[in-house]
C-alpha cells in the first residue's frame, strides 16, 4: 500500500485541494521571466475554517523563462503553530489570454512492506495557479482538485491544456474557490541580530 509520507506544501496550494498532475500545462518553460515577479510577498490566508496561515513567498530569478520559489510559513491552528519552508521552481505558461505559474514539487512516497524495509520512492509532480499582477498585489488561484469532471490522469501537457481550454471556454469554474490567495510585495525582512 502506498502511503503519502510527506508533501512539499506550496503557498499557492496550502491547504486547498489543488489539481496535482505529473505534467505541466507546457512542455518546457519559454515564456520569459517577469521581473514585476521577482521579490518578497507576504499574504494572510484563511481557508473558511479555524486554520490561519501566514505566509510569504520569495521569488527570484532561476533561468531566462524559470523562478526559483521559497515559501516561508507559518499555520496556527488551534494552539498550535506549525513553521514550514519549501523550496519550489515554477514557470509561467499561458491558456488563451491567461497566465498561470506551472509549479513543480516533489513528493516522496512509502509503500509498506510486511516484515521488510519500506520502499521509499520519489515523485515529481505539478500544480498550477492562474495568477495575475496589480500594482504591488499578486494573486493567485489555484487549480482544483476537481476541476476535470473525469478525474483522468494527463499523459501530455497538450492533453492538460486542452482540458483547460474546454472548461475555461465553457465558462466552467475549475479553481479552488476558498483558496484564492493575494500577497503584497514588501521590503524582504532581515534577519534579527542577537546581542
Amino acid at each position: 500500500m502506498r502511503k503519502l509520507l510527506w508533501l512539499l506544501p506550496v503557498a499557492i496550494i496550502l491547504c486547498a485541494c489543488p489539481f496535482e498532475s505529473k505534467v505541466p500545462l507546457a512542455a518546457a518553460p519559454v515564456e520569459p521571466v517577469d521581473t514585476t515577479m521577482l521579490g518578497y510577498w507576504y499574504g494572510i490566508v484563511k481557508d473558511g475554517s479555524d486554520y490561519f496561515g501566514i505566509e510569504a513567498l520569495d521569488i527570484s530569478k532561476q533561468s531566462d523563462s524559470t523562478y526559483s520559489i521559497v515559501r516561508y510559513g507559518k499555520a496556527i491552528k488551534g494552539d498550535i503553530i506549525l513553521p514550514d519552508t519549501a523550496y519550489f521552481t515554477g514557470f509561467a505558461s499561458y491558456v488563451g489570454d491567461l497566465k498561470f505559474m506551472n509549479v513543480e514539487s516533489t513528493i516522496v512516497l512509502v509503500e509498506n512492506r510486511r516484515n521488510k524495509q519500506p520502499i521509499i520512492t520519489k515523485e515529481k509532480v505539478y500544480y498550477m495557479a492562474k495568477f495575475e499582477m496589480r500594482n504591488d498585489t499578486l494573486q493567485l488561484k489555484t487549480i482544483s482538485e476537481s476541476f476535470s469532471p473525469t478525474k483522468k490522469i494527463f499523459s501530455s501537457p497538450e492533453q492538460l491544456k486542452e482540458t483547460v481550454t474546454d472548461l475555461l471556454s465553457q465558462k466552467k469554474n475549475i479553481y479552488d474557490d476558498l483558496y484564492s490567495l493575494s500577497y503584497r510585495k514588501i521590503p524582504k525582512p532581515q534577519p534579527f541580530k542577537s546581542f
